[in-house]
């Protein structure tokens, strides 16, 4: 979708440290990005910083932009281009900032701005995951297309985003989360304190009785591969953990939407150690009171990463089921199927895509 598409849309990577701007035709960037320093701390100069990224983009550009579409960090209005709320990486915003209306009466384009992990699910539906299955799936001989997709980041939060029937689902109020969930090892607190870049250095520090261990989930990584000195045991339970929360609140997720599951962020380089728990927690069942077993998730949960497990999703378990009282029969398949991936195109990727997508669907009115 917009693969060969020739309209044009400025772009922004808004980290707390730095902006960087971009532009993109075609799903791919066509300049250099310009890097500014947020000053995420000074409203003021934020703006201007933002106003003269974006003029340093369309200067640099031969046709003129047809809209604005980027990622911000929430909680914010996304629908209505305002930002606000606990932002600790923009604290100037806190009070409440329409900031698409800011950047819509300055350039007199259309202005998108939605949540990372809503615009990397979106990427990853529309030139990702999604399309990649379908077309596996088909080169298979399967008749089978997969259409909803929930898109997960793994990094210094726990991100989530949701497509359903090709199209991002923003939900009423642009407030489809998951780091608030319940923690599975503690219903008092949230899950992202399990499922987060602090939850692998805290574990670690906790079961190695070193909290002030300065070291990275890399180093833990590492460590759990046995290349790095240090406790080994410690390490490979520190991501387990971390793969069994991820996998309690992705069980509950696609068991309320019946989704595939892509993985993307930083973390996903420890996806050795994290996935064997992730995918044993949303296999799992739980029990009724007259203590039959019920599977936590109402489908059979695949590794789509693994070659053999993607050949068993992708052909199925069809025959044919005779139509009462004819002679005639129809395919049936009994067996329902989901399945969990990581990431190919990256997590800054697949949100630029979603980015650029989102801006042209909504101009065309397909959003």
């Amino acid at each position: 979708m917009y693969q060969t598409d020739q309209r044009i849309v400025i772009t922004l990577d808004a980290g707390g440290t730095n902006f960087v701007f971009g532009a993109m035709r075609g799903n791919r960037f066509i300049i250099d990005p310009i890097t500014k320093p947020s000053n995420s701390h000074d409203l003021d100069l934020c703006i201007r910083t933002l106003i003269s990224g974006f003029e340093e983009v369309i200067a640099s550009l031969e046709q003129l932009p047809v809209a604005i579409s980027f990622a911000f960090p929430g909680p914010a209005d996304y629908a209505n281009g305002i930002i606000g709320g606990y932002l600790p990486n923009f604290p100037s915003f806190r009070d409440g900032v329409a900031l698409g209306e800011i950047l819509r009466r300055r350039f007199g384009i259309p202005v998108y701005i939605n949540n990372d992990g809503d615009l990397f699910a979106l990427g990853e539906a529309m030139e990702g995951l999604l399309p990649e299955v379908n077309a596996r799936i088909a080169a298979m001989g399967g008749e089978k297309k997969y259409t909803n997709l929930l898109g997960y980041t793994f990094g210094t939060g726990f991100g989530i985003g949701s497509v359903v029937g090709g199209r991002l689902n923003r939900g009423n109020n642009s407030c489809i989360e998951t780091f608030c969930l319940p923690d599975t090892y503690d219903s008092n607190i949230i899950i992202e304190d399990s499922v987060a870049i602090r939850a692998i250095k805290r574990v670690y520090g906790e079961l190695t009785g070193n909290p002030d261990h300065g070291l990275t989930p890399k180093d833990i990584c590492e460590i759990a591969d046995g290349t790095r000195e240090g406790d080994r045991e410690a390490a490979k339970e520190a991501f387990r953990r971390f793969g069994t929360a991820a996998g309690d609140a992705m069980a509950t997720a696609v068991t309320l939407t019946d989704s595939l599951v892509v993985i993307g962020g930083g973390l996903t380089g420890a996806a050795r150690h994290i996935m064997p728990a992730l995918l044993e927690k949303m296999r799992s069942s739980i029990s009724t009171l007259g203590g039959d077993k019920v599977n936590r998730v109402q489908m059979n949960v695949y590794d789509l990463d693994n070659e053999n497990e993607f050949r068993e999703f992708a052909r199925g378990n069809g025959r044919p089921l005779k139509i009462h009282g004819t002679e005639e029969t129809v395919t049936y398949d009994p067996v329902k199927r989901t399945g969990v991936a990581i990431s190919r195109l990256g997590a800054s990727e697949a949100i630029s895509i979603g980015a650029y997508v989102f801006a042209l669907a909504s101009l065309d009115g397909k959003q």
